[in-house]
């Protein structure tokens, strides 16, 4: 410290704190500078999506460049397939995104050929499919449907990343996942999942509607079994949290049981047939929206203390036979998810859950004698 004639040189101190602290503001700005940089030089993943050129690919292609599937500083490259047909549908979807000139976009290729398209993926969104029409038998539909997931599950085989994550989002949605399983063994079972993030927002919304409470205050909710009519959405274990903490659904609808049981669970699983009969289409922006929460939270976690339900291959948990992909409750954190375990199941939850792994278990038979496994 300067000192003159014995006295404190203030003017010098004061010099040097300012030197100090414009020395720091440089060095902070540095490091924020590096940071962004690192963010931007992030490598870009490599995003399938197949049926793009369709209604739910056209929703969901700007919400993946945007960043809603893989957060806010993940680059990526969209590889959009679908079918001839479309191939200029697919074009103008391409055109569009371009045009849109998302920060996070690094490239789209657009295409007709099912081995371009899952070349080097990372992750694959399967939303094309053959949609059940008037007239056709349930197993003509199967028998269509296996037919493209065979193909398509060779190809991600051959041509897809090493950790490359799938949702499959076509209906039969957990058969097709079961039939992409068996034909492309290499991809890890654990990576192949079904899309019941859709069933499980709609039973998350249908409460808190009830309730009078934000969407986001909901919690653990379950959608157990098969993505059709069979699902079964559980409020057993859901919570809502209130300013004194969090509180059981069915405490806070102790006089509403009969809805829970009845009304609330033919409203979720009969949303689907609502929508398409008051829109004379089948649900795109719910579905769309859904996929990049399932993706969004397997990728990079769901919130702490609370879980999700997603379509993936059983272990054998809550006795629902093993290699059948079903849904169920899990916990997702870096890249991974686990079926929550040890939840009480009573006599009603029981017989539901059941029902779902019957109507599986004869899909499997199905697809399997379709392809003559």
């Amino acid at each position: 410290m300067e000192v003159v004639g014995g006295e404190v040189d203030y003017t010098f101190v004061i010099q040097k704190t300012l030197v100090l602290l414009v020395c720091v503001g440089l060095a902070w700005k540095m490091i924020v500078y590096m940071c962004n940089l690192l963010k931007i030089e992030k490598e870009p993943l490599r995003v399938l999506v197949t049926g793009a050129a369709g209604n739910i690919g056209y929703a969901i292609a700007p919400m993946i460049a945007r960043g809603m599937m893989l957060g806010p500083d993940q680059p990526m490259i969209l590889h959009l397939l679908d079918i001839e047909p479309a191939s200029k549908s697919l074009e103008a979807v391409k055109m569009e995104l371009q045009d849109s000139a998302f920060p996070l976009l690094q490239g789209v290729v657009a295409t007709t050929n099912v081995n371009e398209a899952c070349q080097g993926v990372n992750i694959a969104v399967m939303i094309g499919g053959y949609a059940r029409k008037e007239g056709m038998e349930r197993r003509d539909v199967m028998s269509k449907n296996a037919v493209i997931y065979k193909a398509q599950a060779s190809a991600l085989e051959r041509y897809a990343s090493d950790d490359c994550k799938v949702l499959i989002v076509a209906n039969p949605a957990n058969t097709n996942a079961l039939i992409l399983k068996e034909f492309a063994p290499s991809i890890p079972e654990e990576n192949i999942t079904c899309l019941t993030r859709l069933d499980h927002n709609r039973a998350q919304a249908r409460l808190a509607e009830k309730l009078g409470v934000p969407v986001s205050s909901v919690k653990k909710v379950i959608v157990w079994g098969n993505h059709s009519s069979t699902q079964y959405p559980d409020t057993s274990h859901a919570t809502v949290s209130t300013k004194t903490g969090d509180q059981p659904v069915k405490e806070l609808l102790v006089g509403d049981q009969k809805w829970l049981k009845n009304e609330f669970i033919t409203e979720v699983q009969q949303r689907g047939a609502a929508i398409i009969r008051a829109r004379k289409q089948s649900s795109a922006l719910s579905a769309a929206s859904a996929a990049c929460d399932h993706i969004h939270d397997w990728f990079l976690g769901a919130p702490k203390g609370s879980w999700v339900s997603m379509g993936v291959c059983s272990d054998g948990s809550y006795g629902i036979p093993p290699g059948l992909v079903y849904s169920f409750p899990v916990i997702c954190e870096k890249g991974s998810w686990k079926i929550v375990q040890g939840l009480s199941i009573d006599e009603l939850s029981r017989e539901k859950m059941d029902d779902s792994a019957r109507e599986l278990a004869e899909e499997k038979a199905l697809a399997y004698s379709c392809l003559n496994i």
